[in-house]
């Protein structure tokens, strides 16, 4: 179960918000095989307080710069986390457009006994 934080500019529209998630999550499904209804997604709208380096090695960004955190269970190689990262750009450039550039992906890798799913019980290792 990845838990996706997807952080963006204030002022977008709802559909926006829903191609950011519908994209990330076609990426997840497509390249790291994670379930169709395997689906947690945060996405909040920050009238401030994102701060970025607009040219940070090399990549020159605009304010509609996007955030994404996937934390998900560790075991994927690094050929799929790079599927991934590339799959999720190209979705995001189809909808809801956003350049390449402007699009910041960041895993973050857990393990089994990490989760509860509910009821306070770490479900995966019971």
């Amino acid at each position: 179960m990845p838990l996706v934080r997807i952080s963006h500019r204030a002022g977008v529209t709802e559909a926006y918000r829903q191609a950011l998630s519908d994209g990330v999550q076609e990426a997840m499904e497509s390249t790291v095989n994670v379930p169709t209804n395997d689906r947690f997604h945060i996405v909040t709208e920050h009238a401030t307080g994102l701060i970025f380096d607009p040219h940070y090695l090399g990549i020159e960004r605009t304010p509609n710069w996007v955030a994404i955190q996937i934390t998900l269970r560790k075991g994927r190689t690094v050929e799929m986390k790079e599927a991934l990262y590339r799959r999720i750009v190209e979705n995001l450039a189809m909808q809801p457009g956003l350049r390449p550039e402007d699009v910041l992906i960041c895993l973050v890798e857990n393990d089994l006994a990490d989760w509860s799913f509910g009821h306070g019980i770490a479900q995966y290792v019971r």
